[in-house]
């Protein structure tokens, strides 16, 4: 049986919301973060990289969101969650947004949380320089990059009730969905992406996959 090497509060979420959704059995094994928010070493014995997601599929193991969500569709999809025309513009939003979420939005996401922390957990005898100093450089780096994306992505769904515009999700909205979870939470997104978030989060297997998974910060309270 498929396994899922579960990190909570992770990316890791979105690939068993993908598997509720195909109706795939498969089996949770959880670790959970330690006080600095880092993974357990114990992921190490299963990554080499020490992250999550990873899926164990008979000999087969897979790392990176991206590469497990085209791997599980095209081995359990049957069908399901797929576009029309592989050159359609369905086809190319799906794969575009797919890469874009870890490519591109994520990385923001990360360096915006780093540079809260930082001056979070710095001496607090230096803590009011370094709140400066990763204040500013938030502002002219991460922000800008951030707004442009948040605007890129709401004229999108603003169209569209899915990211490849079909009547349901596709691979994009797998990958996409805890970076928009994020922007919601911390009420950066505009109203196309608040009414996608909910639409999502409404979804039946989404809920399935959020008791299975338990601690996630970025979902509804069930």
């Amino acid at each position: 049986m498929l396994t899922v090497h579960h990190l909570n509060n992770s990316r890791s979420q979105r690939i068993l919301w993908l598997l509720e959704e195909l109706e795939v059995p498969y089996e949770i094994k959880k670790y959970y973060r330690l006080p600095s928010m880092r993974a357990p070493p114990e992921l190490l014995a299963v990554n080499p990289m020490g992250k999550s997601p990873v899926i164990t599929d008979g000999e087969i193991n897979i790392a990176e969101s991206g590469a497990i969500i085209e791997y599980i569709i095209r081995k359990y999809g049957q069908g399901k969650l797929a576009t029309l025309a592989e050159d359609s513009q369905g086809a190319i939003d799906d794969l575009y947004f797919l890469h874009y979420a870890e490519g591109s939005l994520m990385p923001i996401l990360v360096q915006k949380l780093i540079f809260s922390l930082i001056p979070a957990r710095s001496p607090w005898l230096i803590r009011w320089f370094f709140n400066f100093i990763f204040n500013e450089l938030a502002r002219q780096i991460v922000e800008p990059e951030l707004k442009k994306s948040v605007e890129m992505v709401e004229s999108h769904l603003a169209k569209k009730d899915w990211l490849a515009g079909g009547s349901g999700p596709t691979a994009a909205d797998f990958s996409m969905s805890m970076c928009l979870e994020i922007l919601e939470q911390e009420r950066i997104a505009h109203p196309a992406t608040v009414a996608y978030v909910k639409r999502l989060q409404a979804r039946p297997a989404y809920r399935r996959a959020l008791l299975k998974g338990g601690e996630y910060s970025y979902g509804p309270k069930l």
